[in-house]
């Protein structure tokens, strides 16, 4: 099973991906975890990075495709994968199809969840996150016992920058400017599925797992 998973920030990606990880026994990769681990470690990447997800704005292009291109052909891909977060542009869609062919392998199947716009914005802008320990909040959907603290260790609580009010705007600007032409490149091959991503965790999830189970007789 070899999936990617696509949708503005805030539709809810990174919630369905442990979900089809479970389900279906398959690696998740996730660039912003990358890219997030790389930064907090200080590599390199991780500064290049970060000067970029700071401002809500891409990372460049050929920097993406080798963190990606890596990743793929570890062991733990040769059983499908789910991809999350990449690609992002019409030239990383490119550049995966020529990484794919000379792996001798395609994507089953792209999984866009459409969510509107204010909801987007509630939700990132609601997020919270433990310094510590990194457990995730949100101050409406899912607030701690205590207000700014973490119910699991007891650290503080904080907004990371790339959800600020001002930066999730330009987030979304950059999607809807850059990634959603993606959704016409998948169309033309037959390859994407849309689903709404508004309701529940729960709700997006069965939706996603119909979709599979028709394309695959998964059952």
């Amino acid at each position: 099973m070899r999936l990617l998973i696509m949708g503005p920030p805030g539709a809810g990606k990174g919630s369905q991906a442990p979900l089809l990880k479970k389900t279906y026994g398959i690696p998740h990769i996730s660039t912003g975890d990358m890219f997030r681990a790389a930064i907090k470690q200080g590599t390199p990447l991780g500064i290049q990075a970060k000067a970029y997800t700071d401002k809500g704005e891409l990372v460049p292009d050929q920097v993406t495709i080798n963190i990606v291109k890596e990743r793929l052909q570890e062991p733990d891909c040769q059983a499908g994968f789910l991809l999350d977060g990449f690609p992002r542009t019409i030239a990383q869609a490119k550049a995966l199809d020529v990484i794919l062919k000379e792996m001798n392998i395609s994507l089953d199947a792209v999984i866009n969840i459409n969510v509107p716009d204010d909801i987007l914005i509630q939700r990132m802008s609601g997020r919270r996150m433990c310094r510590q320990c990194g457990a995730s909040y949100h101050i409406t959907n899912i607030p701690p016992q205590v207000a700014n603290v973490c119910d699991v260790c007891g650290g503080s609580l904080y907004q990371r920058k790339d959800d600020s009010l001002e930066t999730v705007g330009n987030r979304l600007e950059v999607y809807y400017k850059q990634t959603q032409p993606l959704l016409d490149y998948y169309a033309q091959s037959g390859l994407i599925h849309h689903i709404n991503g508004a309701k529940d965790v729960e709700d997006t999830f069965n939706q996603v797992k119909t979709i599979l189970e028709e394309l695959h007789d998964f059952h």
